[in-house]
């Protein structure tokens, strides 16, 4: 392969990465704001907030990486995205707003009932608009060359519904197992509980989800049931059926990090078999990988700059997570 091909995989691949670190990164901080509309009084949510409060705030890091190497590597990706999907990233970066706001007025403040609902509604209407986001993604966004042909309200169908609903569902489990790992007693036994029923939501999600795609194109029905597209994808169900299976099972048998780690795969092989299902395309039906990439000098040149920031932003992102590592109270004292 020359260099021409060789780097907008590289780039893809970069992209993805940073978009999968913000979703395990921050969905299980979302999923954190979803439950606490469940949650049992103050002290509750107190312990909730408490554990991701040392660690929450870098997480966007990732989405600004995924979004500004979406912007350098493949421009018109960019300037068909943006205009196809304003309203839900409009109504995506408002909700963070609310729910960054809140966070941080919340410990401030006598009255708690606002803040508790800013940050419950933020974050479910974030994380239903990253679902919806996605959603449009997936079932194509119409284009001509680099300009967007469609309408305002073309990403609204009863696919990127379910796929909001479906990564809700998705954020909250990986609040609740997150829940399990940080904390004990009555909560950690709660969380058990949200485990199990948010564990079947999301199965049923990902089930009627994976039916749904091959019928949004001709092109998908092809990759998942044609001769030998099939072997390749054939993988991912079989890895979600046995994450699934054990991740049950270590929330039945009370495991405290199995749980945790088990969710975030989970979503690996769910973003997996969707990236699978469209690929090579970056924007499904018309843009590919190398149709929208940038000139090779200019993503030579920024993967100069990449291979030098990114190991920081690595090696930060880990520390912070171990330094914070262990139980939390709802004095925010960590052991």
């Amino acid at each position: 392969m020359t260099l021409i091909e060789i780097l907008p995989l590289i780039w893809f691949g970069i992209i993805g990465f940073g978009v999968i670190m913000y979703v395990l990164l921050d969905g299980f901080v979302l999923g954190i704001g979803i439950l606490c509309g469940v949650a049992y009084g103050e002290a509750e949510r107190d312990i909730m907030m408490n554990s991701v409060a040392p660690i929450w705030d870098g997480n966007e890091t990732w989405l600004v990486l995924g979004g500004v190497a979406l912007l350098a590597a493949f421009p018109p990706a960019y300037t068909v995205l943006l205009p196809a999907l304003y309203l839900p990233l409009t109504g995506m970066l408002i909700a963070l707003i609310f729910r960054g706001v809140a966070f941080e007025f919340r410990f401030k403040a006598r009255r708690k009932l606002g803040w508790n609902l800013a940050f419950n509604l933020g974050s479910v209407i974030a994380t239903f608009f990253q679902g919806v986001t996605l959603g449009a993604i997936v079932q194509g966004i119409e284009a001509n060359g680099a300009q967007y042909v469609g309408g305002a309200f073309d990403w609204f169908s009863g696919f990127t519904m379910l796929t909001g609903a479906a990564l809700v569902a998705g954020y909250a489990l990986l609040g609740a197992t997150w829940v399990v790992m940080k904390t004990t007693g009555l909560l950690q036994r709660r969380a058990y509980g949200w485990s199990r029923v948010l564990l079947t939501a999301v199965i049923v999600f990902m089930a009627v989800v994976s039916i749904y795609v091959p019928f949004l194109d001709g092109n998908y029905a092809e990759r998942w049931f044609g001769f030998p597209h099939a072997l390749l994808l054939v993988p991912f169900p079989i890895a979600a059926i046995v994450v699934s299976y054990f991740l049950y099972w270590s929330v039945s048998r009370r495991r405290e990090y199995a749980p945790f780690l088990l969710s975030l795969a989970m979503f690996i092989v769910g973003y997996g078999g969707l990236a699978a299902s469209f690929w090579p395309h970056i924007i499904p039906p018309h843009l590919t990988i190398w149709n929208a990439a940038s000139p090779p000098e200019t993503q030579s040149f920024l993967l100069v700059g990449l291979v030098i920031l990114l190991p920081f932003i690595l090696f930060y992102t880990g520390w912070s997570y171990w330094i914070f590592r262990g139980k939390v109270s709802r004095d925010m004292g960590y052991h």
